[in-house]
């Protein structure tokens, strides 16, 4: 089958296009012919070693679409022919990967699966963010920062579905504006100042919520924009630094930071997947629900994808065929 692996951590150059084996699955596993996988900034990460641990040959990727290929017995709930979407355990850039059932979800008929492919992690991590760690209510306002990234696209869009009374996006450049707009934002700024602008946008009164996948000095600035009772959400650290907090910060204004890592869940708690993954397959099965694609690579091309995804110049998801 056709891969690309790393043999070592370093910049784009360092991922290989190559044949190898075909892997096998054991119990409780699935095979999966790959149709599409994607780019996320964790790629990015691993591949330069900033997270990952050196297993070399790697394969990187988080999530893929495609259909399942072989399974281990008569007793797993997938059948060879299955569309599916799934974070497979050793990597996603790949033809075929090796996936846990529990982290495999069907396809059900009739969701497009060129729309779905481009959103297991975003969706998925967007959807939790916004309805359970930090539900959204009515009466919030939201601060939604990297907002024309493949979460951010994703977050807007829930703050809209579920109400949000304001909806404040950030972005690099203005350029980055319209399509933050059209999926419902109020107000996009740029990081120049954005708590200024932010407590100006508010009246004073800061966001109620801020989504931060960014970290460093941008989550240190977003607590001087986040209204007393607030919650900070980090999820990411694309900016490459940790952020400096407080404890000042947080029990005089009784706000909170919660942290959160699909990750994380992936590994330590999959149910909570399984349990949201129906409302997921609804959502994108819905016409006005938004999937924006940055641009499409084809497998061995995925040099460009990396690079692509390091200028930062994308709007929405970098999906790769296969």
């Amino acid at each position: 089958m056709k891969a690309i692996i790393i043999n070592e951590f370093g910049t784009s150059d360092v991922l290989t296009f190559i044949d190898c084996p075909k892997p096998t699955i054991s119990e409780g596993e699935v095979l999966i012919r790959t149709t599409h996988t994607s780019v996320n900034f964790a790629d990015i990460k691993n591949r330069t070693g900033n997270k990952a641990k050196a297993n070399f040959p790697m394969v990187l990727g988080l999530d893929v679409a495609g259909v399942i290929e072989e399974v281990f017995n008569d007793s797993s709930g997938f059948q060879k022919g299955d569309q599916v979407i799934a974070f497979p355990k050793n990597g996603a850039y790949a033809e075929f990967v090796v996936a846990k059932e529990q982290l495999v979800f069907k396809i059900p008929s009739g969701v497009p699966i060129e729309k779905v492919a481009a959103v297991p992690t975003v969706l998925f991590l967007s959807y939790m963010l916004t309805h359970q760690i930090a539900a959204i209510g009515q009466q919030d306002a939201v601060l939604i920062h990297a907002a024309s990234g493949g979460v951010g696209t994703m977050l807007v869009q829930m703050a809209k579905r579920l109400g949000a009374k304001q909806i404040i996006g950030t972005v690099s450049n203005l350029e980055k504006a319209p399509i933050v707009y059209q999926l419902g934002a109020d107000h996009v700024l740029t990081y120049d100042q954005f708590s200024t602008n932010v407590n100006e946008l508010t009246k004073g009164q800061g966001v109620d919520i801020v989504y931060d996948s960014i970290a460093g000095a941008i989550t240190e600035e977003s607590l001087t924009c986040l209204a007393p009772y607030g919650t900070l959400v980090q999820f990411g650290n694309s900016g490459g630094r940790a952020g400096n907090i407080k404890t000042a910060d947080l029990h005089n204004s009784c706000r909170n930071i919660k942290g959160f890592s699909l990750g994380t869940t992936r590994a330590l708690k999959p149910e909570l997947l399984q349990q949201v993954a129906q409302d997921i397959f609804s959502l994108v099965n819905e016409d006005s629900f938004q999937v924006p694609i940055a641009k499409i690579f084809a497998l061995e091309e995925m040099k460009k994808a990396h690079e692509f995804m390091e200028s930062r110049q994308h709007q929405g998801k970098i999906l790769i065929k296969i």
